[in-house]
């Protein structure tokens, strides 16, 4: 689902005359933030429906992605910090790297294991936990998957030279930043006027 339920944009004119009804709305701001949701939707569209095509969804692909980084944490692709993690890992360390509920990640364990892309197993040391691992099956599905995946990305981002993509990633650093901030400030990100 979008997270921009409007199919045409304001105009900057129409910001700044709504400004002058609500002084606290900085157009510029406004302008620039519903150009970020609506470029997000129109991208996670393009890479939602490459995963439809693959029956798959981006949480499943998330889990397989972090399954996989464990797995392999030599390769170029695992990242940082990927050479710490342990493999196999449990359910509540997949629900934490992921940002999901235990409960939500509870269910897409069960739909890769019902797949074949992933098996639970039992802690030799400690029967009460489980740990869970990318099959070959899995693996084998992610072999075949990320070309494509990577090549949907890659015509997104085309329109941007090299140089314009490190200051976009620069630029949307400084948003994530402060956005995580406002969420992890204590009350509401901007208390109501009077």
């Amino acid at each position: 689902m979008p997270h921009l339920l409007l199919k045409d944009l304001p105009r900057y004119e129409c910001l700044l005359e709504a400004a002058k009804e609500f002084p606290e709305l900085d157009p510029s701001a406004a302008e620039a933030f519903l150009h970020l949701l609506r470029t997000g939707d129109e991208a996670f569209g393009v890479i939602d429906r490459n995963f439809s095509r693959h029956g798959i969804s981006q949480g499943r692909f998330s889990v397989l992605m972090l399954l996989w980084r464990c797995a392999n944490p030599d390769h170029p692709l695992g990242g940082a910090g990927a050479a710490d993690c342990p493999a196999p890992s449990t359910p509540a360390e997949l629900a934490e790297a992921a940002g999901v509920t235990r409960a939500t990640m509870t269910g897409l364990i069960d739909t890769l294991e019902r797949d074949g892309f992933v098996k639970r197993l039992p802690d030799p040391d400690d029967r009460r936990m489980m740990s869970v691992r990318l099959t070959a099956r899995g693996g084998k599905f992610l072999q075949q998957f990320l070309p494509g995946h990577f090549k949907a990305v890659g015509a997104i981002m085309r329109p941007l030279s090299e140089s314009e993509r490190k200051t976009l990633v620069r630029l949307l650093g400084k948003i994530q930043l402060r956005a995580a901030a406002l969420n992890s400030a204590p009350g509401p990100a901007a208390a109501p006027a009077g």
